[in-house]
């Protein structure tokens, strides 16, 4: 983290900013500058620095996992045979190399991992769930395949914390 970042609080235009942009990652500088009532000069100066002190990790498509083939979602509740430091950076070193798994992380409570899955089919997900028993230190999986999204992920609820941004 950079020196401005301890140091320099976020205003209500950088507030906006970063609401604005998990949104909308395509809105132009110039309306973007608009919106949070600057010119477009120091509008692209507050998102450069956003980066850089990390506020902003990246820009990207959301992409259909159905129309892609990807239309089969499951969790997996991992419990490791063993909790030892070792265990776990061999777990994590070894999982991150399944391109199936969207996501891992570990947990505090009955198991130690949840993962999330991304499948083109069941068949896929008996392939996957093979390489992921075989992982380092697993002693127990127990899988729960999605039947229907009820909510997606719309990025961070920045506007229940700062209630001064403008509501769309």
């Amino acid at each position: 983290m950079t020196q401005s970042a301890k140091h320099r609080p976020l205003d209500r235009i950088d507030m906006t900013i970063l609401d604005t942009l998990q949104k909308d990652g395509r809105i132009s500088n110039v309306e973007l500058a608009k919106k949070v009532n600057l010119s477009p000069s120091p509008c692209i100066d507050r998102v450069r620095r956003l980066e850089l002190d990390g506020y902003i990790e990246g820009f990207g498509a959301r992409l259909s996992a159905s129309k892609l083939g990807y239309g089969t979602a499951a969790f997996i509740q991992v419990t490791l045979d063993r909790t030892t430091a070792a265990i776990f950076d061999q777990f994590r070193d070894a999982v991150v190399n399944i391109p199936q798994v969207a996501e891992c992380h570990m947990v505090a409570g009955g198991f130690d991992y949840l993962l999330k899955l991304r499948l083109s089919s069941m068949e896929a997900y008996r392939a996957v769930l093979g390489r992921i028993v075989d992982l380092p230190g697993v002693q127990q999986t127990h899988t729960y395949v999605v039947i229907e999204q009820v909510k997606q992920d719309a990025g961070l609820p920045l506007k229940a914390v700062n209630p001064e941004l403008k509501a769309d």
